[in-house]
């Protein structure tokens, strides 16, 4: 009991900051997608195939956090129609906006 006393300030520091959530499940659902299709797959036959889909899962989650459709996003790239931001312009805006990310 009295360890958390001496925390006290550090454990109620959670309600300075209502947005931070209290555990990890977001960061560990991010990559569950990717260790089960590794699992049924085998992996990949090379570095540069691993790299690849590494990427491309990257790509595909940034783009649902960030309520962007993947499909349109590699479609506005391939085509170099660019009407979608860059990842990186979209994530900034958002972070910069009062409502947060």
């Amino acid at each position: 009991m009295d360890k958390f006393i001496q925390r006290k300030s550090e454990l109620l520091r959670v309600l300075e900051y209502p947005n931070i959530p209290l555990h990890n499940n977001s960061s560990e659902q991010d990559i569950r997608h990717s260790v089960i299709k590794r699992k049924i797959s085998g992996g990949t036959r090379s570095d540069n195939g691993r790299d690849a889909r590494d990427i491309y899962m990257t790509l595909m989650k940034t783009c649902r956090k960030n309520g962007l459709s993947v499909w349109t996003f590699f479609g506005d790239r391939i085509r170099e129609i660019r009407n979608s931001l860059y990842l990186s312009e979209l994530i900034r805006k958002r972070a910069a906006s009062p409502a947060g990310p």
